[in-house]
């Protein structure tokens, strides 16, 4: 630590100084906690990794390092964005990373809240589960889920594509989300936007 000792105006106090060394275990963690940051600002989708507006050279960087494998390169370019990061208002683009998040994660419960009612609609035998879904959804259209349902039944019973059972999710997926885009290339995501199409 470092002292310095001033002469007060009337010469007999002394008014001592002290220059405070910054703490190394917590700036590595700071730098850390950046470093995971970039990390995941370089897996968002171009248009997303734009919202932020961010300088020029950070977003291309984010860019370029989001097409790169786990390797020497992509963690010494992670390095750089985050030494600019840290010039930068850190706070901000954390709470607006933490709301892509909560978006994307609310994404995929809206994928399997579809998936799970398109489930239970091919095993109903009673039209209880349908009466279920047009009660919590209203605007649901009960005639074309019945074809959609039935068309989707005789597929299976065919072994032919299931066409009937993909426009049977993508029409409960619309009735039962908000429309919002997935920020993230996840593998839930990822799966999101295809698993209708495995069944």
């Amino acid at each position: 630590m470092i002292e310095d000792v001033y002469e007060g105006d009337d010469g007999d106090e002394d008014v001592e100084y002290y220059a405070i060394r910054p703490n190394k275990t917590q700036i590595k963690k700071q730098i850390a906690a950046v470093f995971a940051m970039a990390e995941e600002l370089c897996e968002l989708a171009p248009a997303h990794i734009a919202e932020f507006q961010l300088p020029d050279a950070i977003e291309a960087a984010l860019l370029d390092a989001g097409k790169m494998g786990k390797n020497a390169a992509r963690k010494r370019l992670l390095k750089y964005i985050t030494a600019q990061l840290r010039l930068l208002d850190i706070d901000a683009i954390q709470e607006q990373l933490a709301r892509m998040k909560s978006q994307s994660a609310h994404a995929v419960r809206e994928h399997h809240q579809a998936e799970r009612w398109r489930d239970l609609l091919l095993s109903d035998t009673d039209n209880r589960h349908l009466t279920d879904f047009i009660d919590e959804h209203p605007d649901a259209d009960a005639q074309h889920l019945r074809q959609l349902v039935r068309g989707a039944q005789k597929e299976a019973m065919q072994a032919k594509p299931p066409k009937s059972a993909r426009q049977l999710y993508r029409y409960l997926k619309n009735l039962t989300s908000h429309h919002d885009e997935s920020p993230f290339h996840d593998a839930d995501s990822e799966d999101m936007a295809n698993a209708e199409d495995d069944d």
